[in-house]
């Protein structure tokens, strides 16, 4: 489905659908004993995706599906996601440490965090997404018997809206530090929206505050066209298996401020960690560079910022 003005989406449609693909990888992640997260694989099949959830139980490998010397395949999914799980948690817990006590999820997809992560005493944990997802796996979750082990207050907000009105609605406090995670997301807004969003993020954040992103890599010198066509050709078998997702309409390409040094003029303070570093220092092995020019996960740097 082509992105437009003002779409929306469930967990089994559009950029939902990545969501409930990468809580796949947890699922798998989890099974292989890389991290725990008991609820990704009973939300996955949920969902009701058929191609996510065979490959979340392990009836479908990535050995299907991969097509060789590409960038955008199954095989490198589990570990990949197993790391920046760890990332994102390790960030929540040095954030409660210090004696954060709020936290924001933006896009919180099927994140569970605020189900199975040890949250101390105090702590808020808000999530903001479509209220389709927020729905969905708030429903699914009290279904299986699941309690949040924090304060958990949902934002049921586009985050093309007024967002910030709605989290403080919610209950936010600006005028208290607070930790926000960016996982998955800045690849699916346009450049500018990307600023925006770290712009609302800076507005809203006391000295002391947090953010852990997930940023994407520039695209600005790619060919844009060639690049589709070869994400469309690397994601052939999976639409064969049953997975009518295409990729290519879900992201954006072209110039795009580098996440650290936005967010260092705005008065953070930024360290990064490319992909590579961050596997290799859990254990992981590196991801294979890909024959295609194209984006890879290789591209991807995890960033901790902190509000002066």
């Amino acid at each position: 489905m082509t992105r437009t003005e003002g779409d929306t989406w469930d967990l089994a449609t559009s950029v939902g659908t990545t969501a409930t693909l990468v809580a796949a990888a947890r699922a798998i992640a989890t099974r292989d004993g890389a991290i725990d997260d008991p609820f990704a694989e009973p939300l996955v099949s949920a969902v009701g995706v058929d191609f996510l959830t065979r490959w979340a139980t392990g009836d479908l490998t990535s050995a299907d599906v991969d097509t060789g010397g590409t960038s955008w395949g199954l095989a490198q999914m589990p570990a990949a996601m197993a790391a920046r799980t760890r990332y994102f948690d390790e960030f929540f817990a040095n954030a409660a440490a210090a004696g954060i006590r709020q936290a924001v999820i933006l896009a919180s997809g099927l994140d569970a965090r605020a189900y199975r992560l040890q949250w101390p005493a105090g702590m808020t944990v808000y999530e903001i997404d479509q209220p389709a997802v927020i729905e969905f796996k708030t429903t699914t979750l009290a279904g299986l018997g699941a309690a949040p082990k924090a304060d958990l207050r949902t934002v049921a907000v586009d985050l093309r809206d007024d967002w910030p009105a709605a989290l403080q609605a919610a209950g936010f406090d600006a005028s208290q530090p607070s930790a926000w995670i960016a996982e998955g997301l800045y690849g699916y807004l346009p450049p500018e929206a990307q600023d925006s969003l770290l712009d609302a993020i800076t507005s809203l954040s006391a000295p002391g505050s947090r953010l852990g992103s997930e940023a994407v890599p520039n695209t600005a010198g790619l060919d844009s066209e060639d690049t589709r066509e070869r994400m469309r050709e690397s994601t052939e078998k999976m639409r064969e298996h049953g997975l009518e997702l295409d990729f290519t309409d879900l992201t954006f390409v072209g110039e795009r401020h580098d996440v650290g040094e936005y967010l260092d003029a705005l008065g953070w303070s930024s360290v990064g960690t490319p992909m590579g570093q961050l596997l290799a220092s859990h254990g992981f092995d590196a991801i294979p560079e890909s024959d295609d020019d194209g984006p890879s996960m290789n591209g991807v740097t995890y960033i901790t910022s902190t509000r002066a």
